[in-house]
């Protein structure tokens, strides 16, 4: 026997039909509200003035590639990255050959040479 399930997004503002999913965050709680186009354009216009005098502590910056894609390295960042793991290597630090480079090290790095 098949079954088709379908979801219906309600606006919970309104109980109309919502069109998208939108997230925010207020004195550190998140939330998501379900909304149709326009109360969601509403929801932002509202809290454009605020977001634009507010600093960024994190979240999704705009994307400028598909989803999910990942940035390849440029020459002169793998060079920069070989030099990382030799200072660290010669300090006496653990470092793996390839993968991420933990922020600490890359700190330690920049303040010995003057960056």
């Amino acid at each position: 026997m098949a079954q088709k399930t379908v979801v219906e997004l309600v606006d919970d503002l309104d109980g109309g039909k919502a069109d998208e999913t939108v997230a925010f965050a207020i004195d550190g709680v998140e939330f998501t509200i379900d909304l149709s186009s326009d109360n969601a354009a509403r929801l932002r216009d509202s809290l454009a003035p605020y977001v634009g005098h507010a600093r960024r502590t994190g979240g999704r910056k705009a994307a400028t590639k598909q989803p999910g894609a990942r940035k390849s390295p440029s020459a002169s960042e793998k060079a920069d990255n070989q030099a990382i793991r030799e200072w660290a290597r010669s300090q006496g630090e653990t470092i793996a050959e390839r993968g991420r480079i933990p922020q600490a090290l890359v700190i330690k790095f920049q303040e010995a040479h003057g960056g």
